[in-house]
């Protein structure tokens, strides 16, 4: 934008964002305006905020249009900003924004920011993982995520005998993180089948565990407890294995087979959570 200096004036107007807010220039450098120098160009100046504005950005506005394509059914019920093709029914529900594709049925729940494909269910649920399944089961009086169950899936291809993490939903980098002063007991039902490779074996060699145990998270400290049993397995599997195992606040399912064997491995975990609202 090109807009001339007013008489008696060194600013004018430079940029205006898409919030709206206007940004001058001293015809070097890019400046804040004070209030006589926003107003002279005929703008509004808000001085709580300290800004010069062409329009108030209205985040009701903003907030109905972003969530047109939303049902929601009872009272008290909130979809932010970015929340897209969700439902909710119940009341006092919360989708935390710029997320799609999930679904709340009952009472003050809630959908992290950024989550997609998550089903919330019960009372004061909270969904943090994509593609999960929560169940809150809590009193009126209680808090988020207190006692909850959740279910996840975790997946990831080998091709050869170095241990590595499998991820959640199988994107890499993609961990549950466990809350702070939380105690999770799971059961992981763990598959592995060969898919390919030229080691010893044949393509549909699969082999099974359950592993049950406890991630507790004590003051931003991790640690696991676990047993696993090899359930089932059909040719030549010798040298896979799984376990649970955890790095900062994550919880990871290490998984590891053998040299020239192609491996897809999936693990269904669920998850019974213990938010317990002390220190650990």
């Amino acid at each position: 934008m090109s807009i001339p200096y007013l008489s008696g004036f060194t600013v004018k107007p430079l940029t205006i964002s898409g919030l709206g807010v206007v940004r001058f220039t001293d015809g070097t450098n890019e400046v804040t305006p004070n209030q006589l120098q926003c107003e002279a160009y005929g703008y509004t100046y808000n001085k709580a905020e300290g800004t010069c504005s062409v329009f108030r950005f209205n985040t009701n506005l903003n907030r109905s249009f972003d969530n047109s394509n939303n049902s929601t059914k009872g009272s008290q019920n909130v979809t932010e900003t970015g929340t897209n093709n969700t439902i909710i029914m119940g009341e006092n529900n919360t989708v935390k924004g710029f997320s799609r594709n999930n679904i709340i049925i009952g009472s003050n729940n809630e959908i992290a920011n950024g989550v997609n494909n998550a089903n919330v269910f019960g009372t004061f649920g909270e969904a943090t993982a994509d593609n999960s399944i929560v169940l809150g089961g809590n009193a009126g009086s209680d808090y988020l995520g207190k006692r909850q169950s959740i279910q996840l899936i975790y997946g990831v291809k080998t091709t050869d005998g170095t241990k590595v993490d499998s991820y959640l939903n199988g994107i890499t980098g993609s961990y549950f993180v466990v809350p702070e002063n939380t105690a999770i007991m799971f059961e992981a039902d763990i598959l592995a089948v060969r898919v390919g490779g030229t080691g010893s074996g044949a393509v549909g060699d699969f082999k099974t565990w359950i592993e049950t145990g406890v991630v507790i998270n004590k003051s931003g400290t991790l640690s696991v407890d676990s047993s696993t049993i090899s359930h089932s397995s059909s040719g030549t599997t010798g040298g896979w294995d799984a376990v649970s195992t955890v790095s900062g606040t994550n919880y990871i399912m290490s998984v590891e087979g053998v040299a020239d064997t192609t491996i897809e491995w999936v693990s269904n975990i669920r998850f019974t959570q213990l938010k317990t609202g002390v220190t650990l």
